[in-house]
């Protein structure tokens, strides 16, 4: 096993890529051998993920690891949170294709839960910030459509739920499961109280499994037919911010601040142990479960969603631009002209993102007719904005300070954004790496096979292994951004 190589499956809310790597001497080498989009389409049922499809992309990208090398060490996958797909448990059949996170349909449920525990009840037994698209107001809303679904049936979430077709067993792994509203913080276990004031069945609940471990054998039918031998499945960090935080190079073992940058921001830290204090639930901090017993103490921030649903809606409008294209349109922007909360409801759902923006900025009384540079250029001012401001709560909440910001993932790539965020914050950033989210799943597999002894050591082969990047802020900059810190944060609370 020492000189073969891991296949790790990292899929986020807008692609998926299947990624080999190999542990040799402390170091790793990695090699991307397949890339695909993944997006939600509109059903009947609402907005759901093509389930069938991603199987097969599983499939692909296990054909293409296989044609570089006969032997694979195991099978790793984690993919976003809270969605997850309900079985049929006498068949194993799919009940239907399962809903994505932002799908509407959670609205009534929100208003239920609410009448059932009242919110700082459920934050203190569960830790998990207030979202509606969690697990808890996802099940709940699927019961009220479809009661049907329920009768002896069982879910597994998404990442196990792919596992699952390729041979995993039907245990739900933790750091997955804590994103989901549904976990008792102490116990790290279902919270079966709270499960019961929602009339939920017990019985769709099942257990739980540590990350790090094993998870199953690529199954006999997927054996012959891609001519392989026995395959291992860990259980990696499946929930992709808990292996991207676990691949974060730390200054030192302490830990740090972080922002794992994607289609969401998540900035946090880590922690021993949960801090689900009532300042913490106001400014909007979560607790979700990572490796080796961790907590990710962060909170939920649209990242690269709103500029891709720019580039999404302008493309269909025959305006195509890339993200290189719309970040030299924020350069030419006036800085701070225009702002906006970048978690505001109008701003959740798809659609067109520069005429939500616009509109936006006429209610909030900053103008009208904004081009497209100051749009793109809104996006990253605001970004920048509410990280340093985030940063500052979570100290205050923690009563901790942090020298500096560590940023990974694909958010990385872009330079205005990391500069930016720099002079806003005051303090440095260091960006890297890029594909944390599946190194962080490499680190996961090869702990779980005995080559990795812990995550302290894990990290020490990502800060051998994978190059950073280190933005210094620019004081003029930090000054214009402190000016119009006062002006964002009473947006923030219009």
């Amino acid at each position: 096993m020492k000189d073969s190589w891991f296949l790790a499956f990292d899929l986020g809310a807008s692609s998926g890529r299947a990624i080999l790597g190999k542990l040799k001497s402390g170091h790793w080498m990695i090699k991307e051998v397949h890339r695909f989009p993944n997006a939600p389409q509109m059903t009947v049922d609402g907005l759901v993920w093509d389930y069938p499809r991603l199987q097969l992309e599983l499939k692909t990208g296990l054909c293409r690891a296989l044609a570089e090398t006969p032997t694979l060490a195991g099978i790793g996958i984690d993919t976003w949170g809270v969605d997850y797909v309900l079985f049929d448990r006498k068949t194993g059949a799919v009940r239907r294709l399962p809903n994505h996170y932002r799908d509407a349909r959670t609205l009534a449920a929100e208003t239920e839960v609410r009448s059932r525990i009242a919110p700082d009840e459920l934050y203190r037994r569960t830790g998990i910030q207030h979202m509606r698209i969690n697990t808890l107001y996802q099940l709940v809303a699927h019961r009220q459509r479809h009661p049907e679904d329920f009768s002896d049936s069982y879910f597994l979430m998404m990442a196990d739920a792919l596992a699952a077709s390729l041979g995993g067993d039907a245990r739900a792994e933790y750091t997955n499961c804590s994103t989901g509203n549904l976990l008792n913080i102490r116990t790290r276990q279902w919270d079966w109280e709270l499960i019961d004031q929602l009339d939920l069945p017990r019985d769709i609940f099942p257990p739980i499994a540590a990350p790090c471990t094993a998870g199953g054998i690529l199954s006999e039918s997927l054996q012959r037919e891609l001519g392989c031998g026995s395959i291992p499945i860990w259980k990696v960090g499946s929930h992709d911010t808990a292996s991207a935080v676990a691949a974060i190079p730390f200054d030192d073992a302490s830990g740090g601040a972080y922002i794992s940058a994607g289609t969401w921001a998540l900035l946090g830290t880590e922690l021993l142990e949960p801090h689900p204090s009532p300042e913490a639930e106001r400014s909007g901090f979560t607790n979700e479960g990572g490796l080796n017993g961790t907590i990710r103490f962060l909170t939920n921030i649209m990242g690269s969603w709103l500029l891709q649903e720019i580039r999404r809606t302008w493309k269909d409008e025959g305006r195509e631009r890339s993200f290189a294209e719309m970040e030299t349109l924020a350069r030419m922007a006036t800085p701070c002209r225009f702002l906006l909360d970048p978690n505001d409801a109008d701003f959740v759902e798809p659609g067109d993102m520069p005429d939500r923006i616009r509109t936006y900025c006429t209610r909030t009384g900053q103008g009208t007719g904004a081009s497209d540079a100051e749009v793109v250029r809104a996006v990253y001012d605001s970004l920048a904005l509410y990280f340093s401001g985030k940063l500052s709560e979570m100290e205050q909440v923690l009563g901790r300070h942090y020298s500096c910001l560590h940023v990974v993932g694909g958010g990385t790539r872009d330079r205005l954004l990391m500069q930016l965020t720099a002079d806003a914050l005051g303090r440095p950033v260091v960006a890297g790496p890029v594909e944390a989210t599946a190194i962080g799943n490499l680190l996961g597999q090869a702990m779980a096979a005995g080559m990795l002894k812990d995550l302290e050591q894990a990290r020490q082969s990502v800060k051998a292994s994978f190059p950073t990047e280190r933005y210094e802020p620019r004081r003029t900059e930090n000054d214009r951004y402190h000016r119009a810190a006062e002006y964002f944060a009473a947006l923030m609370r219009h």
